[in-house]
Order: C-alpha cells, then structure tokens, then sequence
C-alpha cells in the first residue's frame, strides 16, 4: 500500500491532478449510489393524511391510476376519481367501498380529458369544491396507437395527445394549488414516462409531451418546495397496463407494485424519481450510453413495432 502512495506522490503533476480527478468521480458515483439505496430501499413514506383528507386521482379506472387509488385509500385517504367512463367510476368506488377502510369516503367525477374545455373545467372545480385535498395524481393520458411517423398520425389525435398529457396536468395543478398554498402543505406527483428521458423516434409527440411533464415539475419544485408544496415527477419505464400493452416481468411491474412503491416518494425532496428500483438502475445505464447509439436502438425497435401495427390495421380493414 505505501508502495502506491509512493508511486502517486512522485508522479508527475498531471498524473496526480487524473489520480484527483478519478478519486472524485469514484467518491461521487458511491455517494449517488449510497443516496439511491436509502431512497428506494431504506428511508420511510410520508404520513400523507396529514396533507389533507382527499387523494385526487385523474385516470383513475385502469392502470397506474386506478393502483393509486387502492394504495391511497388503505393508506387511510378519502379518494376522488375522475375518469372519462362513469360505470367504470362507479365500479373502482364499490371496490374500494368494499375494504371498508376506516374514514375512507370515495367520491368521482367524470370528465373526458380529451374534451377539457371551459364546461368541462367548471365542472371538475364545482366537484372539488369544499374538499379538504392533500394529494393530486395527475396520471391521464394517451400515446400512439403503435410508433408512427408524424405526418402518419390524425390530427384527431395530435389534439388529444396534447389534451390529456399536458392541458389536463397544467390545470388540474392549478385547480389544487391554491388550497394547498393557503394550508402551506399538499402534494403534486405528475406521472411522467421513461420516454421522456431520450429522444423517441416515432413516438415524437407523446415523448415531447411527457417531457413537457418532467420540465413542469422541475421548475414547479423549485416555486413551491419552500412554501410547503411537494412537486414530484414520477418516471415509469413499461409497466404493465393497457397502455402499454406488456406483460408483466422483472423489468414491467404490475401497477400495483409501480403505486406502492411510488406512494413511498411522495412528498419526499426528490422532484425527479423512477419508483421501480429496476427502472431506476435501467435510466442510470442508458444515461450513459452514448446518445446516437440509444436513438438508433429505439428506432429499430419503433419501425418493427410500426410494421406489426400497420399489418393489423391492413388486416382489419379488410376484413370490414
């Protein structure tokens, strides 16, 4: 050992100043990771019922949002759903009903985010009115049927991508926000997607979209984490929904599994997180690769999932 110390204090200096540097990036990487092992393993999840009574949950009939809803209400929170589908609305209320969690009111309104317009708006606040709300998930949204260039895609659905992934985040924030200023407590997760993270080819808007998510959040933390309001993007890769039409696996957890561990980062100083420890080792990988070769690989991967669609489409309008 005395032999190496020996060797570095007679190195010259630009071997000395690498040696520092080196020391750095390897004391840095241990730390991050050491700071990442508490968060996703070690440290504690808030008591969120001190934000207040209500979770409000959008996208709340299926997926990740309906997960929520089951996890928030057994953490002893009062729910409001607010989805497109009211027969859905009123099944996700009778199956959390039926735990009979103590205190726990479930309440719903049902809107189409994809038509959020002046009305629509009106009578989401009208519904929210009077609650005592401590947590939002802002969660709806929509992406491509499959990858496709996009010229390919119907103006119908470049509307209801920017609709239900940004217009329904940015105003259902500011419906809550105010209260949660006056109490100087609250909580904002908006659900964001790994996509956001590279560049998507074939998928270019609903990946500018999320991103618009992740760059709301940050500089939202930045306004409110002082004055009592948490505002968290929560990064999913693939899990398990419709959405993304996958089956579960070691790297696609089931919503369930996504919401439980996801209710432990709310509220906690971290505006960015990726909640599944397997997504979170994924991102710190690729972050790493180098960019062209990320972008090529998702590519290749979007033309062959393009072609498969554009077969069935084929298929089925011939079939009609």
């Amino acid at each position: 050992m005395s032999s190496i110390v020996d060797s570095i204090q007679s190195a010259d200096p630009a071997v000395k100043v690498l040696a520092g540097v080196g020391a750095i990036i390897l004391a840095t990487a241990f730390l991050e990771f050491l700071g990442q092992v508490n968060r996703q393993f070690i440290r504690s999840g808030k008591n969120l019922k001190k934000y207040g009574k209500y979770a409000v949950i959008t996208g709340a009939t299926d997926g990740i949002g309906k997960a929520y809803a089951m996890a928030l209400a057994k953490k002893g929170m009062s729910i409001v759903l607010i989805s497109r589908t009211e027969a859905k609305l009123v099944a996700v209320k009778e199956e959390i009903d039926a735990k009979n969690y103590a205190d726990v009111d479930v309440k719903y309104i049902v809107c189409d985010y994809s038509k959020f317009d002046d009305k629509a708006k009106a009578a989401v606040k009208a519904g929210l009115d009077g609650l005592d709300i401590g947590v939002l998930i802002n969660n709806v949204g929509v992406s491509y049927r499959y990858p496709r260039f996009f010229h390919e895609i119907t103006d119908e659905e470049v509307i209801n991508l920017t609709e239900m992934n940004v217009n329904s985040t940015v105003w259902m924030t500011r419906f809550v926000l105010p209260q949660m200023l006056e109490k100087k407590k609250g909580a904002i997760v908006n659900i964001s997607s790994g996509s956001a993270m590279y560049t998507l080819p074939l998928l270019a808007q609903y990946s500018a979209a999320k991103s618009f998510i992740e760059k709301f959040t940050l500089a939202l933390h930045a306004e409110y984490s002082s004055k009592g309001v948490s505002v968290q993007c929560q990064i999913p890769f693939y899990v398990s929904t419709k959405l993304a039409k996958m089956r579960k696996s070691f790297t696609v957890p089931t919503p369930d599994q996504f919401a439980k561990l996801g209710c432990k980062f709310i509220g906690h100083d971290d505006p960015v997180v990726s909640p599944y420890w397997v997504h979170a080792v994924m991102g710190y990988f690729m972050d790493r690769l180098p960019s062209f070769i990320v972008t090529k690989g998702i590519m290749s991967m979007h033309l062959g999932i393009r072609k498969r669609g554009l077969k069935k489409d084929a298929k089925n309008a011939k079939s009609e």
